[in-house]
């Protein structure tokens, strides 16, 4: 009966420790876990752009210089 008893202590000790590891977190900092939340969107592909607005820009940007080229000569 008392090998019983100390098993069952035991066993509700450890059922404690498990449930007091399930809180904790494994972040020190909200701005830690800031930064793994955004690495995990990226790696998912959420923040990725559906167009890329630099070629645009630059043939815009040809466009009017030679437009300014053609009217200054």
């Amino acid at each position: 009966m008392i090998d019983r008893a100390r098993n069952d202590i035991s066993a509700l000790e450890a059922a404690a420790a498990s449930a007091r590891a399930g809180f904790a977190c494994m972040f020190s900092t909200s701005d830690e876990y800031e930064r793994a939340l955004i690495a995990e969107r990226r790696a998912q592909g959420r923040y990725h752009q559906t167009r890329d607005w630099q070629p645009m820009f630059l043939l815009g940007c040809v466009f009017i210089l030679s437009g300014i080229l053609l009217v200054a000569l």
